[in-house]
């Protein structure tokens, strides 16, 4: 059963005597031309006069959050998270911000007080048109035709007609950034790509036309621009949680799945696989990355880059599963290592003794990344570089200049010697819901070829069949 009713943004238009068409009529008249981005922003500004003051308070903008980890406050995000993707956005800022709500993040001399390098067009854009992910990789955020740079020039935006059409954010302008992260269609979460932006029943009941034909935001509810949800590696303590329970009560037909919902998440049932449409990197080896050896691909997909090194992609993959009580650990930049084990760069907390954790699926993602042997602990290498740069390893594959570089743009010394330690992410799995005669059945879990790793979890063996198994 349902707790609330569960409408689209273009019923709540009608509700409230509008509609989607006549959201942004009232942008018709704005004329142009702009000399910049930042103009189309000032010229937002005149009627929408809080709206950058708002996108500024939010960690879209900033990029970090006040957090208390392990016991010390932090301030953590993009900002300073290292992953075993593309590492950390130190010295990498063109190419990492590119996705920034904002425009000109170029370095680390960014002016975050500069209401006008808010960027409006990437969340409200309708037209279609508005590039900047994509269009401009390495544009610090900046839209094709004001990067400065010709190769990204070539098809510049038109900056009138996208603000003519600005309106309520539809699932585009979300999914350009949040499944393109990382490099690519769904490398990095496993459960948003670009299949969601029309997707069938059997990709997302949630999303499907023929099913709720939710926006993003019909879950991730917003105020003053603060977007409810978190990413669990660069916001590990869940300050903004996004649950199912906020529309459903849990209680089934069942007596016996509804006694399962004080321990098992509504997602670990109800999203038996994840990449269902898009495959998603699974592994990254820096390591291998060797200059002149090349690239291969498998199943459409590059598993071999020199500059990046190998990868693993899997489809249709089935979770691993962990307790989870809302809040994770993480690694923190400068944290000691042993090269010896694998590292976790962020994971779940809870365990079968605590009463607010429940099992929970996730992507898990493996890695072999640069350390520093003398120092023991990761480097944020100077990856991204123009041609002609001589610290960045895409350009010269020299990884001492690049270690040197970005550990001094990230305020740590670097010995001069490094080496590849092991490591790994959790993602969790949220979204690519099922259909509900899709869920997951008893002998999926309990059966002999089972899902779940009990003994891992902390069990004697599966509860159903081992007496005393169960959690006290």
């Amino acid at each position: 059963m349902k707790k609330c009713m569960i409408v689209s943004t273009a019923a709540l238009a009608l509700l409230a005597g509008t509609s989607l068409a006549s959201a942004n009529e009232d942008h018709k008249g704005i004329t142009g031309p702009f000399a910049t981005p930042m103009d189309v922003t000032r010229k937002c500004l005149e009627c929408h006069e809080d709206a950058s003051k708002e996108v500024m308070a939010t960690s879209h903008w900033t990029w970090e959050l006040e957090q208390e980890i392990d016991g010390k406050k932090v301030k953590r995000g993009k900002k300073n998270a290292i992953n075993n993707f593309c590492v950390s956005i130190n010295s990498n800022w063109p190419r990492c911000t590119s996705c920034h709500v904002g425009y000109g993040w170029q370095d680390a001399s960014f002016d975050f007080s500069d209401e006008s390098r808010v960027d409006c067009l990437v969340c409200h854009d309708t037209s279609g048109d508005y590039k900047k992910a994509k269009g401009a990789p390495a544009g610090a955020g900046m839209p094709p035709g004001y990067t400065g740079k010709a190769s990204f020039d070539k098809n510049p935006v038109d900056l009138v007609k996208v603000a003519q059409n600005v309106g309520i954010p539809q699932r585009d302008d979300c999914l350009a950034c949040h499944a393109n992260g990382g490099g690519g269609n769904n490398v990095k979460h496993g459960d948003i790509d670009m299949s969601l932006l029309n997707p069938d029943k059997g990709i997302d009941i949630h999303m499907a036309a023929e099913g709720n034909n939710f926006t993003c935001q019909e879950c991730h509810q917003t105020s003053e621009h603060k977007i409810s949800g978190n990413s669990l590696i660069v916001s590990p303590m869940g300050t903004t949680p996004v649950s199912c329970e906020n529309c459903h009560d849990g209680e089934h037909k069942s007596g016996i799945i509804n006694k399962h919902t004080a321990t098992v998440a509504c997602q670990t049932c109800h999203i038996p696989t994840f990449a269902k449409k898009d495959a998603t990197k699974m592994s990254w080896d820096w390591s291998k990355a060797e200059k002149g050896k090349p690239t291969e691909e498998e199943h459409g997909h590059k598993v071999y880059i020199a500059k990046k090194g190998r990868f693993t992609y899997e489809q249709n993959v089935t979770p691993e599963y962990r307790w989870y009580n809302g809040v994770a650990g993480s690694y923190q930049l400068g944290d000691k290592i042993d090269p010896t084990q694998v590292t976790k760069l962020n994971y779940p907390l809870g365990d079968i003794n605590d009463k607010n954790a429940k099992i929970m699926p996730f992507k898990v993602h493996t890695g072999k990344q640069i350390y520093d042997v003398k120092n023991n602990y990761f480097i944020t290498p100077k990856v991204f570089g123009f041609k002609g740069d001589p610290e960045a390893f895409w350009v010269n594959f020299d990884w001492d200049k690049a270690a040197e570089a970005g550990m001094k743009a990230s305020g740590l010394a670097y010995s001069g010697e490094y080496g590849f330690a092991a490591t790994e992410t959790y993602w969790p799995i949220n979204h690519m819901v099922a259909e509900k005669g899709d869920a997951l059945k008893c002998n999926d879990c309990h059966g002999d070829n089972g899902r779940l790793d009990w003994q891992g979890l902390g069990y004697k063996g599966d509860p159903r069949k081992v007496k005393g198994a169960a959690r006290n």
